[in-house]
């Protein structure tokens, strides 16, 4: 039985638990009714509902990233500069703003809504093994099931990032013992939304977009295969999604346990934090929330480091047939 079934003194579970690797067991242990009535704070509450609603999830239906991001992000904010760079491991990403036609830069993609619009555009074109995705009304759906208004502000947000994502310039850098690799490139070919607007819900996408081809066959080569019910539950927290991207890459292929000092952490994911102390205390809620989304993740964290230790993938391995032959669709390294 759960340390909290036992034991009178314990009063609330939620975010710790989920942190001390104890969250599944406990809500497995305790039942949701329960659970959620020792869930103190709202974070608390979400990592319950999250940690539930993967476990409950039959479908399992996967999202597919490029596994770049697992190691460089998009900013998480609104920011001035026109130009983004952020170093992972031995990955630099670089994305360069847009402009309009009429020379005015519009700013580089940020936040949640960016994410969710680039986790569909890649899911669909691994899934179809196409560079060209079918719109319409199926991301319209697809984002009012991840949580985000279609109306006022929520169209107004999606409307926004999906013109920062049309115009904005990309490139990977991958360090290695041969040298430098780069891929340079945007994520689109075409503006994901028409140049007009009438009306004030998203009933205006284009009916196909035509992703950019040197993105599209990196993202073929290098797929990451994460879970939609979890990011569902991570709705606007672009942070705990980078966690739970870079969590999905890590543990798998990991062999023996591995420590990650705080500092590391601060440089990879701390972009828009003036000090290391401030991120952690942001880190450590979107770290909860995170591993709550994936509840087969062995993790620890302490206030040193978060150890990393071997764990299965968040989503199981499926083999599909591809053409003639028959390939890995969750591979994150073919």
């Amino acid at each position: 039985m759960s340390e909290s079934a036992l034991n009178p003194w314990v009063t609330s579970i939620g975010a710790d638990d989920a942190l001390e690797g104890r969250l599944r067991r406990q809500l497995e242990t305790l039942g949701m009714e329960r659970a959620l009535g020792l869930a103190v704070t709202s974070l608390d509450r979400r990592c319950v509902e999250a940690v539930h609603q993967v476990l409950t999830d039959e479908e399992a239906a996967p999202g597919y990233v490029h596994a770049g991001f697992a190691m460089t992000a998009l900013p998480h904010k609104r920011i001035d500069a026109s130009e983004w760079v952020r170093d992972g491991a031995d990955v630099r990403l670089r994305i360069e703003s847009g402009k309009s036609h009429d020379g005015i830069v519009v700013g580089i993609p940020f936040g949640y809504v960016a994410r969710l619009i680039l986790l569909y555009l890649q899911t669909e074109a691994i899934k179809t093994r196409s560079r060209e995705v079918e719109l319409g009304r199926s991301m319209h759906s697809w984002l009012k099931a991840m949580g985000l208004n279609s109306g006022g502000k929520g169209y107004e947000a999606v409307r926004e990032q999906s013109r920062r994502l049309s115009l904005c310039r990309l490139t990977f850098y991958r360090l290695g013992e041969a040298g430098e690799a780069v891929l340079n490139g945007g994520f689109v070919r075409e503006a994901i939304l028409p140049g007009r607007d009438i009306g004030s819900q998203l009933s205006l996408w284009r009916e196909t977009v035509l992703l950019d081809e040197v993105f599209y066959e990196s993202l073929i080569r290098h797929p990451l295969p994460v879970r939609e019910a979890a990011i569902r539950t991570m709705a606007g927290r672009s942070m705990a999604i980078d966690l739970y991207i870079w969590l999905a890459y890590r543990l798998h292929h990991l062999t023996r346990p591995t420590r990650v000092p705080w500092p590391a952490l601060y440089r990879q994911f701390g972009a828009g934090f003036a000090q290391a102390r401030q991120f952690r205390a942001h880190a450590r809620e979107a770290l909860a929330l995170a591993l709550a989304a994936y509840p087969e993740a062995q993790v620890r964290v302490d206030e040193e480091a978060v150890t990393l230790m071997p764990s299965p993938a968040p989503v199981a391995e499926r083999i599909r047939p591809v053409g003639k032959t028959l390939k890995k669709s969750v591979s994150a390294s073919s």
